[in-house]
């Protein structure tokens, strides 16, 4: 079956076969009308949540993990002067790549990952 798709303002022939699919880049101005199936609208991308405030607790602002991963580095180390948004570690998720920042201006207190570990969302990551 052959379909023509529109996608980002332009068009494409697509032929679906049994066990594969075929794409094809067609001119707008080439492109027939095809009688398809009425389009079915992308959902929006929902707005990016803003960052929750960071837990204060007696011995300091804790880091939290966003979400499940693996640590691919940590920047810093215990002792450390930080600044509110510089990079403290790479969370890779999903097979991308995350900046975790330092929430307030501090002095890095601990660090209960390391390189490699998997983490769970709201493992603390790191204590300011």
């Amino acid at each position: 079956m052959k379909y023509v798709v529109n996608l980002n303002g332009k068009n494409y022939e697509v032929e679906v076969n049994e066990c594969e699919a075929v794409v094809t880049n067609v001119t707008e101005a080439a492109a027939a009308p095809v009688a398809a199936p009425a389009p079915v609208a992308a959902p929006a991308p929902a707005a990016a949540p803003a960052p929750a405030a960071a837990p204060v607790s007696a011995n300091g602002t804790q880091v939290l993990s966003p979400m499940p991963g693996s640590i691919l580095n940590v920047n810093v180390s215990v002792g450390a002067a930080v600044k509110a948004g510089d990079v403290l570690m790479i969370l890779e998720a999903m097979k991308m790549e995350n900046d975790i920042v330092a929430p307030c201006d501090g002095v890095v207190k601990q660090i209960p990952v390391v390189k490699g570990s998997t983490v769970n969302t709201d493992d603390v990551l790191a204590v300011i």
